[in-house]
């Protein structure tokens, strides 16, 4: 989806709001007090009510724009902002682009986001030969700001993450149970063996390292969720923006 195809579906609040509950549809709602599926929808409330207790869900209940106060227009361009590019906008950029004064709704809004990218990709497995390795990522520490600390592989300012990717063979998942296969890290691996994997970290510090500055340790994971979500859907297109309208709604 380019930015007139998206202005022309999502000009308004009214056009984002009904999508929303358009999709919020098809995936169901569930009601937080007994746990029924089947609701009445009262327009002029824009809630759920349960057909069972009557106990109402407003349209923003249980997503990740649950007591959000920005309208659902912001939230779509964000969205649309950050799927449309695979290397992503600094928070910075994107309270930019929105027309924000303050940066704290749009730095909370944006890493709800990516946490709901990262609980989406979590109810997947990987299948088939899978890579292995680690890799260390560059964090801001207040060692390293005041001038301090140690380099390489021990330092501060480093973080050890775990990195598994699907390798291109592929084999009975019944011959890899409680089976590995261990591999000394060199040159030849990297290229061969670990290839995937090594590619995945490369494209992940490159990314990263080019779009934000001094990523906190704690919130690490949270870039990495982002880069992840749109890893394994590289190939979806203009689809990448429905599907994480769908992770907001599924992804609290």
């Amino acid at each position: 989806m380019n930015i007139f195809s998206f202005r022309a579906h999502f000009g308004t609040e009214d056009d984002c709001r009904l999508h929303f509950k358009e999709q919020r549809d098809k995936e169901g709602v569930t009601c937080k007090k007994c746990g029924g599926s089947s609701h009445y929808w009262l327009q002029k409330k824009w809630s759920y009510e349960c057909k069972s207790c009557h106990f109402r869900t407003s349209l923003r209940s249980g997503t990740i724009m649950e007591s959000s106060k920005l309208p659902f227009l912001v939230w779509y361009k964000t969205m649309f902002l950050m799927s449309c590019t695979k290397k992503g906008f600094s928070t910075n950029e994107l309270q930019k682009q929105l027309g924000m004064k303050r940066y704290e709704p749009v730095w909370a809004m944006v890493h709800k986001l990516r946490k709901a990218m990262g609980n989406r990709d979590a109810k997947y497995t990987l299948e088939g030969m899978v890579e292995l390795d680690e890799g260390y990522f560059s964090v801001a520490s207040k060692e390293i700001e005041r001038g301090k600390g140690t380099r390489g592989r021990g330092a501060e300012g480093k973080q050890n993450v775990a990195v598994m990717a699907e390798s291109t063979s592929y084999v009975d998942i019944s011959h890899l149970v409680e089976l590995h296969v261990t591999e000394k890290s060199d040159a030849k691996t990297t290229k061969e063996t670990l290839k995937w994997v090594h590619i995945a970290i490369s494209n992940a510090k490159r990314t990263l390292l080019g779009n934000y500055h001094k990523i906190k340790r704690k919130y690490l994971q949270l870039y990495l969720n982002e880069f992840i979500y749109k890893l394994n859907r590289r190939y979806f297109g203009d689809k990448l923006f429905d599907r994480l309208v769908i992770a907001n709604i599924t992804g609290a």
